[in-house]
């Protein structure tokens, strides 16, 4: 196996195990295939993770870089301007453990089912009124300038930013609807590389509605105090390929 990928999960990181988390990625796996998710938090056996995508974890540490000089600063960075948001970064002293996964993120013990549910957002801003306005950095490499979330694979962006509203509304924060994604596209219509990526950035909206996510915590519950796998969502990749590779390899 590689330094990625280490099955079986010990127990303490399962469902009723001290260090269980739900975090956000949990959520959005529970939705998109139950059986998946089950296996993963019930049993210890994840999926195969991709390998680390290094630039775009490149583009969100220079981001929040260049997102911090403005907060030092109390000022709006220069896209908030641009695209009219009265609203500068938020500072507190507990930002930069909310956007570390690894630290923890923004928790939340929901009571109802138990779960200690956590997000990373990647960053918040502040507006006039004193809401909260929840945004995350992409970046990726597309012809087309992006301006709206209008693709099936994105709706997973919309729920990621839903949870992360979510979880500072939960906190006892005011929270705006609207979030924003800053969203770097990579250009392909320059004559060379020359030793450098050129991006142009747009600032994307989005207005959530989180009312969705108590309702599936407690689906989620439920998925996980049976001992009945559930099935595979017909729709699930990796499924259909362990369903397919039993049926050829005997």
């Amino acid at each position: 196996m590689s330094e990625y990928y280490k099955i079986p999960r010990g127990s303490d990181w399962n469902y009723g195990g001290k260090n269980f988390k739900l975090s956000r990625s949990k959520i959005d796996l529970f939705i998109q295939c139950p059986r998946c998710f089950y296996l993963d938090n019930k049993l210890g056996l994840k999926r195969p993770p991709g390998f680390p995508f290094s630039l775009n974890s490149a583009v969100d540490t220079l981001f929040k870089k260049e997102f911090d000089e403005y907060r030092r600063n109390k000022q709006p960075h220069p896209i908030m301007i641009k695209y009219g948001i009265n609203a500068i970064p938020f500072q507190h002293k507990d930002l930069d453990f909310w956007r570390d996964a690894l630290k923890g993120g923004v928790q939340y013990l929901e009571p109802s089912t138990g779960f200690l549910v956590s997000g990373a957002p990647d960053d918040i801003w502040i507006n006039k009124e004193g809401e909260l306005i929840v945004v995350d950095y992409k970046s990726t490499s597309k012809e087309e300038e992006i301006k709206e979330l209008n693709k099936e694979w994105q709706d997973g962006y919309k729920r990621q930013m839903e949870v992360y509203q979510w979880l500072l509304r939960k906190n006892g924060f005011k929270v705006n609807d609207t979030g924003y994604f800053v969203y770097a596209n990579g250009r392909t219509d320059l004559p060379n590389f020359n030793n450098k990526l050129e991006f142009e950035t747009n600032l994307v909206s989005y207005t959530g509605n989180d009312n969705w996510i108590e309702n599936k915590l407690i689906e989620i519950k439920k998925c996980l105090d049976s001992d009945i796998i559930p099935d595979a969502n017909i729709d699930c990749d990796e499924c259909a390929y362990e369903k397919y590779k039993n049926k050829t390899i005997k």
